[in-house]
């Protein structure tokens, strides 16, 4: 089994003079979450088709309950109530998809998404590109660009790679404890081979530890956004 270990299956695309490589699991198991999320999105939206004086059912108690939760968590950070409301729906997308994610890999024979650093990078990408526009709309172009050259204007270049070193942390923090969990897994299911252990260490992994990297991915997220914006 751990002769296996890491490898993967690889599309080559070429395209021109430029060959695209597809890590062909990976994008399986990414398209397997939308559809998840896109299946129960519309399995919650069918319980809430009812009159708006009616009395509350259990979908509808259950779905305020959850976004109530999630707006405590993640907008109470920012200090700018509209913001709050703007970026709402895409920090808790952004929870909701790492967290199927994490999840996916409790089921035996599939993969994790969040195993693939560039799933984790193109994420921590994304919340960079969000931080920028914010920020440019917020305070302009031309403040938001000085405010790398404070306190002091030879501090530049740090606070630029800091930019940059960030935003790779992000990325890293969650890919090396999904694909630790993966790899320890798999080391204890092939030296030990007990069937109770490697279930027990997958629900925990998966469940909990997956459950909590993706809290701190949308959590970060929100701090990192709120900096730039904010800031």
């Amino acid at each position: 089994m751990l002769e296996h270990l890491g490898e993967k299956l690889i599309l080559h695309i070429p395209i021109g003079g430029v060959t695209i490589d597809v890590d062909v699991m990976t994008m399986i198991m990414s398209w397997v979450v939308i559809v998840l999320l896109v299946g129960l999105a519309f399995l919650l939206r069918r319980g809430l088709r009812q009159d708006v004086e009616a009395k509350p059912t259990r979908v509808q108690a259950l779905l305020d309950g959850l976004i109530d939760l999630l707006q405590k968590q993640f907008t109470d950070n920012f200090s700018s109530e509209r913001l709050a409301r703007e970026l709402f729906p895409f920090v808790s997308t952004l929870f909701l998809f790492v967290l199927f994610s994490n999840w996916l890999s409790i089921i035996p024979y599939l993969q994790s998404p969040t195993q693939n650093l560039n799933v984790t990078l193109g994420f921590a990408v994304l919340v960079l590109v969000m931080s920028q526009v914010l920020a440019i709309r917020a305070k302009g172009v031309k403040k938001h660009l000085a405010s790398y050259a404070q306190p002091y204007a030879f501090i530049l270049p740090l606070n630029i790679v800091g930019e940059f070193g960030r935003t790779l942390s992000h990325a890293f923090r969650l890919f090396g404890n999904v694909f630790g969990g993966a790899i320890l897994i798999a080391v204890v299911t092939d030296r030990f081979a007990p069937v109770v252990v490697p279930a027990g260490l997958n629900a925990f992994f998966g469940l909990f530890v997956g459950a909590v990297q993706a809290f701190v991915f949308a959590l970060l997220a929100v701090a990192y956004i709120n900096v730039s914006v904010e800031g």
